[in-house]
């Protein structure tokens, strides 16, 4: 077992490696002068199982280049088997025709890790779950809320919590969490009117005296959490949090969050935390290290991936 990182959040992948007590294999992943990326093994790979480890984050179309060309150097290295664990998938949410004569861009990225050589892919929270059949090679999707609960009865031990989510779309994550920590759900009646602005209309649920945690699988703009926490303040709610995934955070984020009612935001490091993220009083980062690094394991020993959610 052998595990490259790319340049996305090289952080992340050697808590992995830390946690699999396994050295990163020697790797360059580097850019001539007119950006071209290349990508070079210094390791033997004939026969290995290989993770390579590699968000497709901010510059999104960079980090993705860097897998591509890293799965077909795998796979001209003649590696038995190469998993490409993506842990943000980027392009997620353009998975369906928005309208006519647009993309399903998610597709075409699953065809094109695919076919630069991935045996498996190995992501986590997929913003719709479906984007598993867009791959013809297996897809294992973790799920951050096992973490979650567990940050949640530390943190909030002794309070009267209620999960909310953000959108009807969400429901199905929110009741998870919910029925993890065996607490009631809410949930956010919101109308967007085009992309990027969102308007929240009504709470469903009653959430007056409660400590609200929201719960999502990407912050980008952050526009839709903080409408949402302060239409919980308004109905009454104690305090409002969030757990969310996937810190995107891109643009004035993390100053909107930061001015927002939100008592607390945990991130996971699925993305790299950028300065701006570190310095911000109420956000904070949990690591799917552990997560990641054991659903690896169960991979290369053949063994299930499932039972980690049991």
């Amino acid at each position: 077992m052998k595990i490259v990182a790319c340049n996305s959040n090289r952080a992340l992948a050697e808590a992995v490696a830390a946690a699999l007590n396994l050295p990163l294999t020697k790797a360059s992943v580097r850019r001539f002068a007119d950006m071209e990326i290349f990508v070079e093994i210094h390791e033997n790979v004939r026969g290995e199982d290989v993770f390579v480890v590699q968000s497709t984050s901010y510059p999104a179309n960079d980090n993705l280049m860097e897998l591509l060309i890293t799965l077909d150097a795998l796979r001209r290295g003649s590696a038995r088997r190469v998993t490409a664990v993506i842990p943000y998938f980027g392009y997620a949410r353009q998975d369906r025709k928005s309208g006519p004569r647009t993309p399903i861009s998610a597709k075409l990225v699953a065809n094109l890790i695919t076919e630069a050589g991935a045996n498996r892919v190995l992501t986590m929270d997929l913003h719709a779950g479906q984007i598993q059949g867009f791959f013809d090679i297996p897809v294992d999707n973790l799920y951050a809320a096992p973490l979650f609960a567990r940050d949640v009865k530390e943190r909030y031990a002794g309070r009267d919590l209620m999960i909310v989510s953000p959108d009807v779309g969400g429901v199905l994550r929110a009741r998870s969490l919910a029925k993890r920590l065996d607490v009631d759900l809410a949930i956010i009646d919101k109308r967007r009117e085009r992309a990027g602005v969102s308007e929240v209309m009504n709470v469903i649920g009653e959430v007056a005296g409660r400590d609200c945690i929201l719960v999502d699988d990407i912050v980008d703009s952050g526009g839709t959490l903080c409408n949402a926490a302060a239409a919980l303040i308004a109905e009454g709610a104690r305090s409002a949090s969030v757990y969310t995934t996937h810190g995107v955070l891109s643009g004035g984020a993390v100053a909107r969050i930061a001015s927002s009612p939100i008592e607390m935001m945990t991130i996971t490091d699925s993305i790299l935390a950028t300065e701006a993220v570190r310095l911000a009083s109420n956000l904070r980062q949990v690591t799917i290290a552990p997560l990641l690094a054991e659903a690896m394991r169960r991979i290369s020993d053949e063994s299930s991936v499932s039972s980690l959610f049991d």
